[in-house]
């Protein structure tokens, strides 16, 4: 999974992750919060917004990770 989302395909690939370990665990694991928080902060905000919107649309309950105020919310 990339650092930084240049394309809807990096961003697709992310969310499928999420889905999948989702699906497999109750909780995100730390490392793969940090790394989508880096690709949050350095990518594109176009790539940004899109990742938001497919978030809701496919597994919603992985927006509190990502919303502000999160306690998952890295340092």
């Amino acid at each position: 999974m990339p650092y930084r989302w240049k394309t809807k395909i990096d961003v697709d690939e992310t969310v499928v992750v999420i889905m999948n370990v989702l699906d497999q665990n109750p909780e995100l694991p730390n490392w793969l919060v940090n790394t989508i928080y880096g690709a949050i902060r350095d990518s594109d905000p176009a790539m940004v917004k899109y990742f938001y919107q497919e978030v809701k649309k496919f597994k919603p309950e992985a927006l509190k990770y990502f919303e502000e105020g999160s306690t998952r919310t890295p340092i």
